[in-house]
């Protein structure tokens, strides 16, 4: 495959393509113990520090905090390479949500003492990051929320419940948003920098998944929770900028490492194809299985291409409202068809855990919900196209 590969991204710079290359033998030295880490549920720490350790957890930061300073487009390929490279998706998933739910949030709108206490400690790994945006009435519709702050004169009480918040139970830095007015809408929300173990801010009811079972999940219940001014991330009433970078961001990126998972899928349906024989001849050699894994190639190369033209356009400082959403429904439903097949190549071993092939298709299912359902995102494309 290396040949191919080299086609593939020989038009991003030498230096992105070295990295690239980079990043995937380094995600090659991980720990391969991903599936029983999924039947446990747990979060591997050690693999963790070692991502934060080589500059994952900090890619598109300044430098001056600990980052990377990498664009976008050099964010995405090493996050593909992580994702081809690492079998653990639930721990890319993880760093996924660290980066764009925190370490962007913070890099765009952090005041110079807030940047200087948490982005170090957030780019090398040694602290965990997430947000705590959704509550149980409010998910698509997300500035719908419920949650309050209430002013005083050293600073705000804030109440509310939050709900499937990736990282909870492991986060360091949770980044609240909340009602600091009654306007409806966007208008009238903050965002706050909470520390966990915040007098009145607790984590609670760990929350079991389908998949990406090894990134940690939970409530995040704010009852009477004192913070002071100096918490508010950005401007007080302006939290809806803070939630829309982040998304920003996370529309665009998130799906990265979902290409380079789809093309160790694709090489892994090869190799058994080649191998694997019925009636006499290998099973490749049949167009039914050979079609599913040209299919897989195509939703590769088309889903790499999406993803990198957002940001490239990013880059280069235009609006990716639009593109974004094409890239995030295209990919994460063309994720769900190549993790389908690939059980269907594999047969009744692909339906077994030990052959590590239905753990992609569990993994993949959530892409088409978490940053915005597909449905959400064809809603976004269809009103750019002004309908």
């Amino acid at each position: 495959m290396t040949s191919q590969l080299t086609r593939t991204i020989e038009w991003v710079s030498p230096e992105q393509s070295d990295f690239y290359r980079e990043v995937e033998r380094f995600a090659r030295t991980l720990p391969r113990d991903a599936r029983d880490r999924d039947l446990g549920e747990a979060f591997s720490r050690d693999a963790w520090d070692r991502c934060g350790a080589f500059g994952i957890q900090g890619l598109p930061a300044k430098p001056e905090f600990g980052g990377g300073g990498a664009d976008a487009v050099t964010t995405m390929l090493a996050l593909e390479a992580l994702g081809y490279g690492c079998t653990d998706a639930g721990l890319v998933f993880s760093i996924n949500a660290h980066l764009w739910t925190s370490v962007i949030p913070l890099t765009e709108f952090g005041s110079s003492e807030q940047q200087s206490r948490w982005l170090p400690r957030l780019c090398s790994g040694k602290a965990i990051g997430c947000h705590a945006a959704t509550e149980p009435g409010a998910g698509s519709d997300v500035f719908a929320m419920a949650s309050t702050a209430r002013a005083r004169d050293d600073g705000y009480v804030v109440n509310g419940r939050k709900t499937f918040i990736t990282n909870a139970p492991i986060a360091d830095l949770i980044i609240v948003f909340a009602r600091t007015t009654a306007a409806l809408g966007p208008f009238g929300i903050t965002a706050f920098l909470v520390e966990a173990g915040t007098p009145g801010c607790a984590v609670t009811g760990d929350m079991h998944k389908m998949g990406l079972r090894t990134s940690p999940m939970a409530e995040v219940v704010l009852e009477e929770c004192f913070l002071p001014a100096s918490a508010v991330l950005g401007e007080p009433g302006r939290g809806a900028d803070v939630f829309l970078a982040s998304m920003r961001w996370e529309r665009a990126c998130i799906m990265a490492s979902q290409v380079g998972t789809m093309r160790r899928a694709m090489e892994v349906c090869i190799d058994y194809a080649r191998q694997r024989s019925q009636f006499g001849k290998p099973i490749g050699r049949f167009e039914s299985i050979a079609d599913k894994i040209a299919d897989m190639k195509i939703a590769v190369d088309a889903s790499r291409a999406l993803v990198l033209r957002v940001g490239w356009l990013m880059d280069h400082g235009f609006d990716t409202t639009s593109e974004a959403a094409v890239a995030k429904a295209f990919v994460s439903e063309a994720a769900v068809r190549t993790q389908l097949d690939a059980i269907q190549i594999h047969g009744g071993y692909g339906y077994m855990v030990e052959s590590e092939v239905e753990r992609g298709l569990r993994d993949a299912v959530a892409g088409t919900i978490y940053s915005g359902t597909s449905q959400i995102q064809r809603r976004i494309i269809a009103r750019q196209l002004g309908l």
